[in-house]
């Protein structure tokens, strides 16, 4: 039994959806929590880690380290709640959705723009790879003889979560929120049980009594501004994700704006009590790394074995709603990269293949590249989470800052009632998000921040380049004042390869076009071939010219491109078209046949003046 591929395609993306059911596949706020805020709420589950290994590195700070965790998370809390004041007048500003690049190109011009659509972009690829390989690593945590086959295991779930997006957004969702939800549950029940045992119960921190523990706990107690400053923009990867409810605003259910709002709020209220949450955890029990320099045992991990007094069911399911949502969280790229991508390839910057939607009513091809972007950049850094990390601030507070500013633009140029507050807001976002783009570039470009910081601007010439070449056929097909298309002469050209019930259809197809010339070609390798095919022309009473070439050098397509530029040259004017019997059989027995006429197909496609069409003749 053989399937074909238009069945393979229905059973794992599902039947198409009409366009006019659009509506009744908008997100609702309960869906579209887990949808658009599972990127923000799962950096919970990295970003005391990324702080710790920032500390506890070669400058071994020591105690020191666990003392400033606390402070630094209220940092970025800080700078949470002036990110999301600012998204928040973005959505209702801008409903559409687009976030950063719609706000920079309406505001601030096409090159601060394509900077933010670049940076997001970015962004968005590096969220599927951050997010699937650090849910590999809460697997690995409780299963360590997965370890060898991490990039594989990181693969493997970008190709389901691409499925499972293929689907549709509103299918996805409903099937990615419990997982959401259980972490939120479970995160809750860690920072309460553990902050309840610290206080009340006396739990002391971990028992680290290897030599290389102690050795990093009893270093230097100094702190270096350089040091501070990296840890804090580690922690502020808790950030990513905060753009995307402004990105996908259109797909809320009405009043999208004020759901897109709300859902904003709870989002920011999660992240923000789980992140403060977990550094207090974290201060009193004292999760290190290992001698590689990253957490084989993620710091999640270790503070859920030490508060639930071991591996037992409460750690397991810790970890599973761990896994569960890291490995999900790339669904907010899913959600936002396809969409981003299809209002970039609106303006002419990126192929208009990326404007198309598939038969779920989702950007399909933006869907497919995210998932090949995302697989190649985990194989490339084997799936180490802290190795993906440098990369990945820079292009979100890139985008932040622009959004940021470009709000500052806008409120200044229409001057609505109350203005001046929300202007102030914005001003205040912008300069706190730029500067700490800077510093993630300062303190991280050695350790990677320095890659998207050539990728960002590669994009842009490739955005440019995609918006010259659509603009250079615009001016060649615009008609301008007074065109009239000129009468040209034309002239049908059949290929023969033998005389068959198909080159006789074609013949007749070719003579209804009621050509100025009709003539007919076939190529042939012998004399004897020759003589044959005149005598059945003749045999069949065929009153159409039959030309007869020889191919000494046995190359079908340039012996055929060779007359039909002869053709030509008789007359500059003409329009040539070339007329192919193509036999059509089933696909199992279709490469039994010889593909010459794709090939000559190809290559008379990008010659000017000439037309190409198929007469099929279907073998049933």
């Amino acid at each position: 039994m053989v399937i074909s591929p238009s069945a393979l395609k229905r059973f794992f993306i599902g039947k198409p959806i009409a366009s006019s059911e659009d509506a009744h596949h908008r997100l609702s706020k309960k869906i579209a929590l887990p949808v658009f805020a599972s990127d923000a709420i799962s950096s919970t589950a990295y970003a005391t880690e990324e702080i710790l290994i920032v500390f506890l590195s070669l400058a071994a700070v020591g105690m020191t380290a666990f003392d400033n965790l606390v402070p630094i998370s209220i940092l970025v809390i800080l700078l949470l709640a002036i990110v999301v004041s600012s998204y928040r007048q973005t959505i209702y500003a801008y409903p559409k959705g687009g976030g950063s690049y719609v706000v920079s190109r309406e505001n601030l011009g096409r090159s601060p723009s394509l900077v933010a659509g670049a940076s997001m972009l970015v962004d968005y690829i590096l969220t599927v790879a951050v997010s699937v390989s650090a849910g590999v690593a809460a697997i690995v945590s409780a299963f360590q003889n997965l370890a060898p086959y991490r990039v594989e295991l990181c693969v493997g779930f970008i190709v389901v979560v691409t499925l499972a997006n293929l689907r549709g957004i509103k299918e996805s969702g409903a099937l990615f929120a419990p997982p959401t939800y259980l972490y939120v549950l479970s995160l809750a029940s860690l920072i309460i049980v553990g902050l309840y045992k610290v206080y009340f119960q006396d739990l002391g921190p971990i028992d680290h009594s290897d030599a290389y523990a102690q050795e990093l706990l009893s270093g230097q107690k100094t702190l270096t501004l350089f040091f501070f400053l990296k840890a804090f923009s580690s922690g502020a990867v808790a950030l990513t994700g905060i753009e995307a409810v402004a990105d996908g605003v259109p797909a809320f259910e009405k009043p999208e704006a004020k759901n897109a709002s709300k859902t904003l709020m709870w989002m920011a209220v999660i992240l923000g009590t789980s992140f403060l949450g977990l550094s207090m955890l974290a201060q009193k029990i004292q999760p290190i790394k290992d001698h590689e320099g990253e957490i084989k045992i993620t710091a999640l991990a270790q503070m859920a074995e030490q508060v639930y007094g071991g591996r037992n069911i409460f750690f397991y399911i810790t970890q599973f709603a761990t896994f569960g949502i890291l490995i999900l969280a790339a669904n907010t790229a899913y959600a936002d990269f396809p969409r981003l991508s299809s209002i970039i390839a609106r303006d002419n910057f990126l192929p208009r293949q990326l404007m198309n939607r598939g038969d779920r009513l989702v950007f399909s091809n933006g869907i497919i590249f995210l998932g090949i972007a995302a697989s190649i950049l985990v194989i490339s850094f084997g799936g180490i989470v802290n190795a993906l990390i440098p990369l990945y601030a820079v292009g979100v507070f890139t985008g932040f800052t622009l959004s940021q500013f470009g709000m500052l633009v806008r409120h200044r140029k229409l001057k609505e009632p109350g203005w001046q507050l929300r202007a102030f807001f914005s001003g205040v976002g912008a300069l706190t998000t730029f500067s700490v783009a800077g510093i993630v570039v300062v303190v991280k470009f050695t350790d990677g921040a320095w890659i998207p910081a050539v990728v960002i601007p590669t994009m842009m010439t490739i955005f440019l380049a995609v918006n010259r070449h659509y603009t250079r056929v615009r001016s060649f097909l615009r008609i301008e004042e007074g065109y009239v298309a000129p009468r040209r002469t034309h002239t049908v050209l059949v290929l023969v390869g033998s005389v068959n019930k198909g080159v006789l259809q074609a013949v007749k197809y070719a003579e209804s076009l009621r050509p100025d010339r009709l003539l007919a070609l076939s190529v042939v390798g012998s004399p004897e071939e020759k003589s044959k095919l005149s005598n059945d022309w003749a045999k069949y009473g065929m009153t159409v010219e039959l030309e007869t070439l020889n191919d000494d050098f046995r190359n079908l397509t340039d012996t055929i491109l060779t007359h039909i530029n002869r053709i030509d040259n008789e007359d500059s004017d003409d329009i040539i078209t070339v007329v192919i019997p193509e036999f059509v059989t089933a696909i199992r027995s279709q490469w039994l046949h010889n593909q010459s006429a794709l090939a000559i197909k190809a290559r008379l496609l990008y010659r000017k003046n000439t037309v190409v069409t198929s007469v099929p003749i279907v073998i049933e």
